[in-house]
């Protein structure tokens, strides 16, 4: 198994694959990663986006009501083409 010293060196093995981005506000966007820079400022061609959707079980017992997220899917919302992701906003990048 090859050994990467750094950090940008996955990613970099990870162009032109289908990758998997995770925002900071839950978004998700799938697409081909075109490009990088040290910032992790990424490009995706082919890219679909995908809204956070949060499934809730709602109990009532006597006068008190809870709220509970069961669990976070994603829906798709629209297919994009090319898009320019912010390195700040991103929490994880995953080869498809």
């Amino acid at each position: 198994m090859e050994q990467l010293s750094r950090p940008l060196d996955a990613l970099n093995k990870s162009r032109g694959k289908r990758v998997i981005v995770d925002l900071k506000n839950g978004w998700r966007y799938v697409g081909i990663l075109h490009a990088f820079d040290i910032h992790i400022n990424t490009v995706l061609q082919d890219a679909e986006e995908y809204e956070p959707t949060n499934k809730k079980i709602i109990t009532a017992v006597s006068d008190t009501v809870s709220e509970e997220v069961i669990s976070s899917d994603k829906e798709l919302k629209r297919k994009l083409g090319t898009v320019f992701l912010r390195g700040d906003t991103i929490t994880n990048i995953s080869v498809q």
